[in-house]
């Protein structure tokens, strides 16, 4: 048994605006199927992607504090010059500097229209195929920690592990990375960005919760009463859910 990461949600007061400045941004397209709004490349709404993964903005009253979030996204560029290219097209759509303490870095940290910090890198070969979604990156005290869980708990390969980082990546070798950066930084608020995660068909998702929990996860209450998905956190304590198979 083994989960796929279904999309990543971002929680928004204003989940229209969010989803669309991520739409244009990724040159990807908004969906409103309900209410929330989901960001998936153009062509029609196929859920789950076989090869991204894809936004999910979730509407929320509370706005974002000025605490860092934990997990970001990093975008990919092409060339220095799909860089520049990029960081002016999303600051004229509503992206902002933001100052993570990272310092002098050959790549760009933004924060989307309510503040979620976001990085545009330099061209790396390691990100060429991606997609423009390079790594979904998750700040950790222990990366060893983080790669057992999240290698157990997913069906996706582990492609590195040390003191500092640990990557994953789709076993198909597309799609973005899910990358685990050592930080000194704890949880102190709710996650304002996490990963759902989605059993295959034919799989038992209460059996796939039972399995998580013996890997170290924990139940958590986020106020999200009597859903047909779980909210659980894995042993940092970084918020995930695990949603019922369609």
């Amino acid at each position: 048994m083994a989960l796929r990461p279904a999309h990543v949600i971002i929680k928004a007061v204003d989940a229209s605006t969010v989803g669309r400045f991520w739409a244009e941004a990724l040159g990807w397209s908004a969906y409103s199927p309900g209410v929330t709004t989901y960001v998936g490349p153009a062509g029609g709404l196929v859920w789950p992607d076989p090869v991204v993964v894809g936004l999910d903005v979730v509407p929320v009253p509370e706005p974002k504090t000025a605490t860092k979030n934990r997990v970001h996204l990093d975008l990919a560029t092409t060339s220095e010059a799909h860089q520049a290219e990029l960081i002016a097209r999303l600051k004229a759509l509503g992206a902002t500097p933001a100052q993570v303490g990272q310092g002098q870095v050959p790549w760009t940290v933004l924060a989307d229209p309510e503040g979620n910090e976001f990085c545009v890198l330099e061209p790396r070969e390691v990100y060429r195929d991606t997609g423009p979604i390079a790594a979904m990156v998750v700040d950790c005290v222990n990366p060893w920690t983080m790669a057992r869980f999240w290698g157990a708990a997913m069906d996706w390969t582990l492609h590195e592990v040390s003191d500092d980082h640990a990557t994953l990546r789709s076993a198909k070798g597309v799609g973005p990375y899910l990358e685990f950066l050592r930080t000194p930084d704890v949880r102190t608020v709710p996650d304002r960005v996490h990963l759902d995660l989605l059993p295959y068909p034919g799989d038992d998702k209460a059996a796939e919760v039972a399995r998580l929990r013996a890997l170290g996860a924990t139940d958590l209450d986020v106020g999200q009463g009597d859903v047909p998905w779980t909210c659980l956190a894995d042993p940092e304590g970084h918020e995930f859910c695990v949603l019922a198979p369609a």
